[in-house]
């Protein structure tokens, strides 16, 4: 027995070590390479040797301060105001270019805020990055809930057995298929601010009212339109995954709630959505790394501009570390990628375990 069961404990091993030795080839050992790189100031091509600077790269990235901006004042002590009224601050350039604060020295304006008649401005060492990070957040904030619930609802709708209803699920699955740099040319000709389907669409059920906006030109509707085109191409997979889900749900619990008299509420409240609660946090972990991921929709569609509006930070990574030629930019935004869905995910794993 106990020879059987070695046999078997070495025909496992000898099955898992290829396995093991592909990931620590391919994923451990790259990652502490490039946590490496980043504490130097490596570059793809350079003549000079390379130089251990320790944390000053993730310095560079995190680095960001307030500061106030008193107004300029006439000399009754009037504050003074411009053409058009608003209040006229002394240039920024002389507290990131005064030697009395040094700590500020080559950090840019990132935004500002008036305080009464003062401005606050946040200030960083790169706005880039910055912008990326926030972006980063703001596609993952609202894919990951919108698309976890468009998936939801339309395996609803799937999970019955109606004539026909293979032909509904092949067609909600088929942008998963398509390569996700098809779907982003496919897109890029939809938000065309000249003559898109989108514009053409909308001015056509507004019999011409509408007018034309360039969907990916425009600061303000970029992210926007990636994040509606990212939700659409991959709403179909989570739909498979809740779909699994529901069909695991025994059906007498909801014979017995018939017989209770639930109403449709009812059952999905107490009955499916408890059965699908280890669904729900796989659907989120799956959609919460994919978000952070985002690149191939960002290099197709805008190259992270305008105005760098659509940055993100794989697409800086990989932007810094072969575009710029930095290996070790890139490689620190890697870390602290890393580091931030790694963190991400021991808090999903965490709230888990308190709701169970």
């Amino acid at each position: 027995m106990a020879s059987s069961l070695l046999r078997s404990d070495r025909a496992g091993w000898g099955f898992a070590i290829p396995a093991f030795a592909l990931i620590g080839t391919f994923i451990v050992l790259p990652f502490f390479f490039a946590f490496y790189l980043s504490l130097t100031n490596q570059r793809l091509i350079s003549p000079n040797p390379t130089e251990f600077v320790g944390i000053d790269n993730y310095r560079n990235l995190l680095g960001v301060a307030v500061v106030t901006l008193e107004p300029e004042r006439g000399d009754d002590g009037t504050v003074l105001r411009d053409e058009d009224g608003n209040i006229e601050y002394p240039s920024l350039r002389s507290v990131t270019r005064n030697d009395d604060t040094p700590q500020y020295r080559g950090m840019r304006e990132w935004f500002r805020w008036s305080s009464g008649d003062d401005a606050r401005v946040v200030i960083a060492r790169d706005v880039v990055f910055m912008k990326a990070l926030v972006n980063t957040f703001t596609f993952v904030l609202v894919v990951a809930p919108c698309q976890a619930a468009l998936a939801l609802g339309l395996a609803l709708l799937i999970n019955q057995r109606l004539r026909g209803i293979n032909v509904f699920r092949g067609i909600y699955y088929m942008p998963v298929v398509v390569s996700i740099v098809v779907v982003s040319l496919l897109w890029r000709f939809i938000y065309d601010g000249q003559d898109g389907l989108l514009n053409n669409l909308l001015s056509g059920l507004t019999f011409g009212m509408f007018q034309p906006v360039d969907w990916l030109g425009n600061p303000s509707t970029a992210l926007g339109s990636i994040i509606v085109m990212s939700i659409w191409q991959a709403v179909g997979f989570h739909m498979v995954i809740w779909l699994a889900g529901l069909q695991t749900i025994s059906p007498t619990l909801y014979e017995a709630a018939d017989i209770e008299g639930a109403t449709k509420w009812q059952r999905f409240r107490f009955v499916t959505w408890p059965g699908l609660r280890n669904t729900a946090v796989l659907i989120l972990i799956v959609i919460t790394m994919q978000c952070f991921a985002l690149f191939a929709q960002i290099d197709v569609m805008t190259k992270g501009g305008p105005l760098d509006s659509t940055q993100t930070l794989v697409f800086q990574a990989v932007e810094r570390g072969y575009g710029k030629q930095d290996i070790s930019g890139g490689s620190t935004i890697s870390v602290l990628l890393f580091l931030i869905v790694l963190c991400i995910s021991l808090i999903q794993r965490w709230l888990t375990r308190e709701r169970t």
